[in-house]
């Protein structure tokens, strides 16, 4: 399945869904790439960093869409998380939804 990504709280749920729906555990993942387990958690709680910001609004402005293909395992994880509360993001909901 595909989501249009817009924002780094979009990208950083769909992250979470999937490392979930796969049962890796965040400091497992972060051990695995090389990064801190704060660096995974505010990427996947949509944590702004400038330069990720940035390139997001760049190709927002140049009509240019950054889309994450999630395994379908990963879909119920997502309607979870939204669920949740913990991270709204209204496209992602609405991508969902037309799937």
């Amino acid at each position: 399945m595909q989501i249009p990504v817009q924002s780094v709280a979009e990208l950083g749920l769909v992250l979470r869904a999937a490392r979930k729906s796969a049962k890796v555990r965040l400091d497992d993942l972060a051990e695995i790439t090389g990064v801190s387990k704060q660096f995974v958690s505010d990427v996947e709680y949509g944590k702004q960093t400038v330069q990720f910001g940035l390139v997001l609004r760049l190709l927002s402005e140049m009509g240019l869409k950054l889309v994450v293909d999630i395994p379908s395992t990963a879909e119920s994880e997502v309607r979870a998380l939204q669920a949740k509360g913990g991270v709204r993001v209204k496209r992602l909901t609405n991508a969902l939804s037309n799937a």
